[in-house]
């Protein structure tokens, strides 16, 4: 039987890492698609320019120009060509209100089904021309995907999104690389100049910026008693000299570590006995879904977070969640957890059980790929449906 063809493309797919859902649909051994990735050759990233990621890609991947004058008006160059051909589905992973969407909206011909992704959990007007890109983009897809239910809540409130078929996927997890690994986790607690054993390791990983909570991290920490923990910070931001300062009260149990290289987060995951993601919901975002929250489960490590957009429907029953900006029960929890090594387990054992059904990225290609399967079933049923219809008529 010959393959349906899927061209996937967004800006993302510079980074290696973020291709595994091409790679992993293109593995999937009962498929009936043909996956081919577009990615830049050339994205500035929020913290530094990022230039395409060579690895060994399971997808074909086109390599293609994407240039523009801030985020949200970013186009590429080199698409006719790619476009023109002939898919049966182009999956665009770019949000529908930017220039990019629009753009591939435009040249993606009639014949392939177009998909949407969108990640947007805060309902938002956009003034023009974002409002015009939007509902171009929407007015051409056959339908569209969302990585959590807070989004769909969000979006199905704006008929555009809420006239075409729709399916929630999550974003995925490698869990071979992400997986628990005490020696790991034990020679990067050598490299930092603990001591072993020593108190729990109380962990953030991601973006140092305020609406990730991290100030409420330190004051729940302050209240702690002395001696109880040990802190480690992964990440880069705007509030590295903060954090900086704040450890430098806490003598030698705090350490703040930026320019890890991805491939060694799962061991800097394994270091810590207890990841904190404390969000705060802002006026203009809250959280989309939390990738540090599926990374930490993979790796078994238990999990205290608030429960700021998407977070409750991603960790369920496999981490301790508190009310966001809630300093007393984030310290509570905290503390619950410092006590307790077989809480930890409880809860490391439940999230890594969680990633693996859930968000392992087989599962998540699959889900990916039964959706394409029902919109385009969707489509040859609605054109038998209006042959038959014509055929009546004469």
């Amino acid at each position: 039987m010959t393959k349906r063809r899927l061209l996937t493309i967004g800006h993302s797919y510079v980074v290696a890492l973020n291709r595994r859902l091409a790679s992993e649909m293109a593995r999937v051994d009962d498929a009936q698609w043909d996956v081919t990735v577009a990615a830049p050759e050339f994205v500035q990233g929020d913290l530094r320019p990022i230039p395409f990621e060579s690895a060994n890609d399971a997808a074909r991947v086109r390599v293609v120009g994407y240039r523009g004058a801030s985020p949200h008006l970013m186009a590429y160059s080199g698409l006719s060509g790619l476009l023109s051909q002939d898919w049966d589905l182009v999956h665009c992973w770019e949000e529908p209100y930017g220039l990019a969407a629009a753009q591939i909206a435009l040249m993606t011909p009639r014949r392939p089904l177009l998909v949407m992704v969108s990640a947007q959990n805060i309902a938002k007007t956009y003034p023009p021309p974002f409002s015009l890109f939007e509902r171009f983009s929407m007015s051409r897809a056959a339908g569209w995907i969302c990585f959590g239910e807070s989004s769909r809540q969000v979006l199905n409130g704006k008929p555009m999104y809420a006239a075409r078929p729709q399916r929630i996927i999550a974003m995925g997890v490698d869990t071979d690389a992400f997986h628990p690994d005490s020696a790991a986790g034990a020679r990067v607690r050598a490299t930092l100049g603990w001591q072993q054993p020593g108190p729990p390791v109380v962990g953030y990983l991601g973006r140092f910026v305020e609406e990730k909570g991290i100030r409420d991290l330190c004051r729940a920490l302050d209240v702690q008693r002395h001696g109880s923990w040990r802190t480690l910070f992964v990440g880069d931001g705007p509030l590295f000299e903060d954090l900086r300062s704040w450890a430098a009260r806490h003598d030698d149990r705090v350490r703040v570590v930026t320019g890890i290289p991805h491939d060694e987060v799962p061991a800097y995951l394994n270091a810590m006995d207890i990841l904190c993601a404390p969000s705060i919901t802002t006026p203009r975002w809250r959280e989309q879904f939390g990738r540090m929250l599926v990374e930490a489960f993979a790796c078994g490590v238990a999990v205290v977070t608030s429960d700021s957009g998407e977070i409750p429907h991603v960790v369920a029953d496999a981490a301790m969640v508190v009310p966001e900006g809630d300093v007393a029960a984030l310290a509570s929890a905290v503390a619950a957890l410092c006590d307790s090594d077989e809480r930890r387990r409880d809860l490391g054992r439940r999230g890594r059980a969680r990633a693996c059904r859930l968000f392992a990225w087989d599962v998540i290609a699959r889900e990916h790929l039964e959706f394409f399967d029902e919109l385009v079933r969707d489509r040859a049923h609605a054109r038998t449906a209006y042959a038959a219809a014509l055929a009546g008529r004469a």
